[in-house]
């Protein structure tokens, strides 16, 4: 298993762009201040999903079923709002996912006729995801207590049926279509100096290095992840694939146990700098996002700028991007924190 190559991510920028909008990149005056540094927040939470994770999955399905009838809709760029019947000459996809991989197949199951089935544990889900994909069209099946457990199910079940199972890491096609983030921001920010990225699986910190490293080797990229669920972390920091024994964020989106092989391999060999971030310090990052850049983001999508405000010595005088991955934090839990 290989991983994408920068022309492979120049590739799937060519395919998704008819289909999926450009984000922004925006300086936020107030955090630049406190930070004292230039500080950027790509929008991935402005998606039709919600999250960046769709970047990947429309790559990965369209290229692999698109045909010609397929081509014919890609000119209105809305045909995905519409409810269409799923055409049975389709490979059923089955994934897992704590909910925005999982939107981002579902999104693309649908804009492709392509049936979809979602496997998601039953604790610690956020049911504003799980409700998103059905309404996308998706089957979602509730499994274990956590992610890992349910991708278990979820590898079995594909096993037994033939179904085609689609990592949520593990998927050259996936980090490919994830790694246009950075040509984007290296379009918008050419003299960018260090990117932050949100770490579960890994597809976001390990596509950005890919393209960083290509475009100018001296940027910085960094990865982030909840201290309360460590197991990216430790896989980059002794170079192994071993489960992590405990994980206990709130956060689903940061929320993995069992690091996986082929964005650790990217990672050990491109990632700068690997941070640990408390949960309460991206629950303030969600607050100062919201107050100071009128963004609503979940907490992968405050991470990276949580660890920005851990390490903000490193920071000063530079012109940083935090990634904003998301924004599907669950209603309750986001009044709670404003409050």
């Amino acid at each position: 298993m290989l991983p994408p190559s920068f022309e492979d991510i120049v590739a799937a920028r060519k395919f998704i762009s008819p289909y999926l909008p450009r984000t922004p990149l925006v300086r936020i005056d107030k955090l630049s201040e406190e930070l004292n540094c230039d500080y950027y927040a790509k929008l991935e939470n402005l998606q039709p999903v919600g999250a960046f994770k769709v970047r990947g999955g429309v790559n990965l399905v369209g290229n692999e079923v698109s045909t010609g009838s397929d081509s014919d809709r890609v000119a209105t760029g809305n045909d995905s709002n519409r409810v269409s019947s799923m055409r049975t000459d389709r490979p059923t996809l089955i994934t897992a996912s704590t909910g925005n991989h999982g939107q981002s197949i579902a999104y693309a199951g649908r804009l492709f006729d392509t049936p979809v089935i979602i496997y998601a544990p039953t604790a610690n889900v956020n049911e504003s995801k799980m409700q998103a994909m059905r309404d996308l069209g998706a089957e979602v099946r509730l499994h274990g207590r956590d992610f890992d457990q349910a991708r278990l199910e979820c590898e079995r079940v594909a096993r037994e049926e033939g179904f085609r199972y689609v990592h949520s890491a593990n998927e050259p096609m996936l980090i490919a279509g994830v790694g246009t983030i950075g040509l984007e921001i290296f379009e918008d920010l050419p003299d960018v100096d260090v990117i932050i990225a949100p770490a579960g699986g890994g597809s976001c910190a390990s596509s950005n290095c890919i393209v960083a490293k290509k475009i100018n080797p001296r940027v910085r990229v960094i990865a982030v992840q909840s201290e309360a669920a460590p197991a990216m972390w430790h896989a980059w920091r002794n170079h192994t694939l071993d489960p992590y024994p405990t994980m206990r964020t709130e956060h689903e989106g940061l929320a993995t146990r069992v690091p996986f092989e082929l964005t650790n391999k990217i990672l050990w060999e491109l990632l700068d700098d690997f941070i640990l971030v408390a949960d309460e310090e991206i629950n303030e990052a969600i607050g100062r996002l919201a107050r100071h850049a009128r963004q609503v983001a979940e907490g992968a999508g405050a991470a990276s700028l949580a660890a920005a405000f851990r390490h903000r010595d490193r920071l000063r005088g530079k012109k940083v991007v935090g990634i904003l991955s998301g924004g599907n934090i669950p209603l309750e839990r986001f009044v709670k924190l404003m409050i």
